[in-house]
């Protein structure tokens, strides 16, 4: 059925506002108790089992409904967290927010490649600001059902900030959103905030993930898991380097990857299919230098079991995924989730 409405109505609406509407309908289903609770206990039913807690060998401070959770770019400003949690998501990551709010950049800045089982986005981190998320979030927390939900929280650096502030933005974001947040995401990948990049080098890292692990550590009175979100375009080298900082500042871990600019399809970055051959050897590289500390977090290309699989694999804790989703349908994470159960049960991607 979703199949059918997909291809003959979302195809005919602009992706963006197709998204728009999407997220609306999910958000007011999940303002209908009656109605959510049905939707949570079909489509998005959990695992029998949930993914443990670090304390017992497992990825994050505390357990994980399930091994896949939404990547970071779809719930921007932290308004949709219990529609997703209610479609099975195992946990959601709220953002890229900024310290200052923004519009993002100009129009058309999201587009389908269908036959490619793609997006490509030239967002530009369009939120309302870290200030209103924090806000959100704490509102989120005051119900028993929001404090249930595993949250992260994924901060970028404003459009206006120049390079050499980025510290103190980044600061600013998070110490906003961490008192609410199971754990932190520094995104320093993406391609559609100029110079953003360039941040990833790890002399103008090391300064950024220290100062967001200190004042999250101080502003929510607990550790905080800290980890940074890295693109796929990086060399070896260079992801060799970040996995070895991470080592060094004693940090959560990694997301990886962002979306990807080694396409030709115009301006943006790509996701889905296209990305996850990549994708699959930076977790595995990720691992190897990393050994079994950190959390390791694989985004990229996972649309069926048999990818999600290979990317445990390759030394994957924990899952993430957006463009699948949208090709899938509301039935997919809960689905994929409850397949990966055997998996997730023994904890650090089956290794």
């Amino acid at each position: 059925m979703y199949q059918v409405l997909f291809r003959t109505l979302a195809l005919r609406l602009d992706p963006e506002r197709a998204h728009v509407l999407a997220m609306g309908l999910i958000r007011s289903a999940a303002r209908v108790p009656g109605l959510a609770g049905t939707l949570r206990a079909t489509l998005g039913r959990r695992p029998a089992r949930p993914v443990p807690a670090r304390s017992a060998g497992g990825p994050l401070a505390r357990p994980v409904p399930g091994v896949l959770g939404l990547a970071a770019g779809m719930d921007k400003d932290a308004d949709t967290v219990l529609g997703m949690d209610m479609l099975g998501f195992g946990f959601v990551e709220v953002g890229t927010v900024t310290a200052v709010a923004q519009p993002g950049n100009e129009r058309p800045r999201l587009w389908r490649h269908v036959d490619r089982r793609a997006l490509r986005n030239r967002m530009g981190f369009n939120n309302r600001g870290a200030a209103a998320a924090g806000e959100r979030l704490r509102r989120l927390r005051g119900t028993r059902r929001g404090r249930a939900v595993v949250v992260g929280a994924n901060i970028g650096k404003s459009r206006v900030t120049p390079l050499e502030s980025a510290g103190a933005d980044y600061v600013t974001s998070a110490r906003a959103v961490a008192r609410w947040a199971d754990y932190l995401v520094v995104n320093v990948s993406s391609p559609n905030t100029p110079g953003l990049r360039d941040l990833q080098a790890v002399d103008a890292l090391r300064p950024i993930l220290a100062a967001v692990r200190d004042a999250a550590r101080e502003t929510a009175g607990r550790e905080v898991p800290v980890l940074v979100k890295i693109a796929p375009d990086l060399a070896d080298a260079d992801l060799h380097a970040v996995a070895d900082l991470v080592l060094e500042l004693g940090l959560g871990g990694v997301v990886a990857t962002n979306t990807t600019i080694d396409h030709d399809l115009g301006p943006g970055g790509l996701s889905g299919e296209p990305l996850r051959a990549r994708a699959l050897d930076v977790v595995r590289l990720l691992r190897t230098r990393l050994g079994e500390g950190p959390v390791v977090i694989g985004v990229g290309g996972i649309a069926t079991r048999a990818d999600a699989e290979a990317m445990l694999d390759a030394g994957a804790d924990l899952l993430q995924a957006y463009t699948a989703f949208i090709y899938e349908g509301p039935a997919w994470p809960g689905r994929l989730n409850r397949a990966l159960a055997g998996r997730a049960t023994r904890g650090r991607g089956g290794r």
